[in-house]
């Protein structure tokens, strides 16, 4: 029977199989520590460099094992291109037999019923959504997946999606009549059969957090569960143990109470009535705020009287919503579900008026429609930690961005971790001579006027010098688009835009072509893997730190002065020197040292 370190050596089954493969020690160190951990089911965290081949480090263990394995990616990206390309590719040199399935959220999978609902759309549908609904209506009779990430012809946020997808608050679960058929319930079913399930640390802690309703668990129970770009887990699990009252869920609840007191429920208008004034409700406090979005701290903006009438008359507008729809329970099933909704989403507005909770932050965003209020908690590592300690499974954790000052004790502290083993391990790149970093000289600030004009100039003479071949990444979809048009006068070269299509099409255009030029937002920004010299250089616009008026980040900011003197410090004893940042993205390196440096 073929182990671990048999696996990976010059003669064993990988180099076999697989053209160019080498083995790396770092690889191999971090292949048996995964290993160690799945049989022992015990907590792993494993700092691995850029190139020290983690995918497969942490899969060949994964494969070899007789447990039922979850691997959970920091984005479907990653998600997809661990499925699609390197699992089968490693079970092959392997020969293994090993049940695998890939499971996404909910949204990600066509709903039969909202499909057939909107199959000959509305009168609110514009021209665009009409023609992207026949597309999918064309796709829905071959498609075996339902997966909508298959959809090439539209746009990757067209806004056909909220039409043929569902939602935790729209699905109607086991009362649904296309059940059965559902391609989200036959995902699930495979995911419970299989022995090894690749999910996204979303899906993941969606499920952790909420049971997503419906379904009960959407993901299996697991004796190993791996996350990888596991830097990100703070912030996402963060967000998913959090609390979130939204404009849109108001704006849906209502709309749907509306059409059922239309078709189902004709003699009882009074919940149109009320189900009216509640959405005009929401939507007056909605203009209370500037047409720009914006974030904030919603305890300040308690102290608003305007907001504290408005917040009066929801919650009176909650209430006699809630009072009506009660007379009705029994009536009709798609109505009872809908009343759960609204006494979900009213017992939120309790917990967004609360300013006595301690260890959360309340805070509120804006979109041009909607306003979305939150309540984050400043720290899950209670939490989390307790789950882990009442958990029998194996966990590890693995990414190139972990350690700060050369030790776990920061990433460990924000999740609550006590692992059997941490591991460090460097990169096996040699970037003094592998890499170049360029700083272009005099770039204009953010945000100024002037700033696309000179980050133009930059990817031109890049994109020239590497013949193609380049990411050029955002942390602002406007900004990438302004590019993206600006670009179209100026080059030859196939330019590839997010949003235009799905990702995973994107990345398949980019990879046939030679001298392709992508543009991309954030989901560009990691788990990305191009082999070869397909990809050559990538240019970033700016670093993807948090604004420093986020309300979220000012929160922990001073919850962190609370207990230590500075939330921001530089650690000028640790090798190479770190910036620790708060938010829980571990450490960002310094560039001094990482390779060479040139200027434009």
């Amino acid at each position: 029977m073929t182990d671990v370190k048999s696996a990976f050596a010059p003669d064993g089954e990988l180099a076999s199989s697989i053209e160019n493969f080498k083995p790396r020690e770092a690889q191999i160190s971090m292949a048996e520590a995964v290993a160690q951990s799945i049989k022992s089911q015990s907590q792993l965290v494993v700092e691995a460099g850029t190139g020290t081949g983690k995918t497969f480090a942490y899969l060949v263990p994964a494969l070899l094992s007789k447990r039922k394995t979850i691997v959970s990616t920091g984005t479907k990206n990653l998600q997809e291109q661990l499925f699609l390309r390197d699992l089968p590719l490693i079970k092959k040199a392997l020969k293994s037999h090993k049940s695998t399935a890939l499971l996404k959220g909910r949204a990600n999978y066509l709903c039969l019923t909202r499909l057939a609902q909107h199959s000959r759309g509305t009168n609110l549908m514009s021209a665009e959504v009409l023609a992207d609904l026949t597309r999918v209506k064309s796709w829905a009779v071959t498609t075996e997946s339902g997966d909508i990430g298959e959809i090439s012809a539209i746009k990757e946020d067209s806004g056909v999606l909220p039409y043929v997808t569902s939602t935790v608050d729209n699905c109607l679960g086991r009362d649904c009549p296309d059940y059965e058929d559902c391609y989200l319930v036959k995902a699930r079913k495979k995911a419970m059969e299989s022995e090894l399930v690749v999910v996204n640390h979303h899906l993941f802690f969606a499920d952790l957090a909420l049971k997503d309703t419906g379904f009960g668990e959407l993901i299996p129970e697991a004796e190993a569960i791996i996350f990888d770009e596991a830097h990100q887990i703070p912030d996402i699990a963060t967000e998913y143990f959090g609390e979130a009252l939204s404009g849109r869920q108001v704006h849906d609840i209502c709309k749907d109470i509306e059409a059922l007191q239309k078709t189902v429920l004709k003699d009882a208008s009074q919940l149109s009535q009320a189900a009216e004034q509640l959405r005009g409700c929401m939507a007056e406090l909605r203009l209370l705020y500037p047409l720009q979005p914006q974030k904030g701290n919603w305890f300040e903006q308690l102290r608003r009287e305007e907001v504290i009438e408005q917040m009066t008359r929801l919650g009176e507008a909650f209430e006699v919503l809630y009072q009506v729809s009660k007379l009705h329970l029994n009536r009709d099933k798609a109505f009872d579900a809908l009343f759960e909704r609204l006494v979900e989403v009213r017992s939120r507005l309790a917990i967004m008026q609360d300013e006595q909770q301690l260890n959360i932050s309340l805070w509120y965003e804006t979109t041009p429609k909607h306003i979305i209020l939150h309540a984050t908690p400043l720290s899950i590592a209670g939490k989390f930690g307790a789950i882990l300690d009442n958990s029998d499974s194996a966990w590890v954790f693995t990414s190139a961005t972990l350690a700060v000052g050369d030790n776990f004790n920061h990433f460990k502290k924000l999740l609550g971790l006590k692992p059997a083993k941490e591991l460090i391990l460097d990169s096996p790149f040699d970037y003094q001579k592998q890499s170049l970093l360029c700083v272009p000289r005099y770039l204009s600030e953010a945000n100024h006027f002037d700033r696309k004009k000179a980050l133009l100039q930059v990817a031109l003479k890049i994109i020239e010098a590497s013949g193609g071949r380049c990411f050029l990444l955002f942390t602002s979809h406007n900004m990438m688009r302004q590019l993206a048009a600006l670009l179209e006068d100026k080059i030859n070269n196939p330019i590839l835009v997010q949003g235009d299509t799905s990702k995973r099409e994107l990345l398949e255009q980019f990879i046939a072509n030679d001298n392709a030029v992508l543009l991309g937002t954030g989901a560009f920004w990691e788990g990305v893997d191009v082999r070869g010299d397909k990809l050559t250089c990538v240019m970033i616009d700016k670093l993807p730190f948090a604004s420093p008026d986020d309300p979220l980040l000012q929160a922990k900011v001073e919850d962190c002065r609370k207990k230590r003197p500075e939330p921001f410090c530089y650690n000028a004893n640790s090798s190479g020197g770190h910036f620790t940042e708060t938010r829980g993205r571990a450490a960002y390196p310094r560039c001094a040292g990482q390779g060479r440096v040139g200027y434009l």
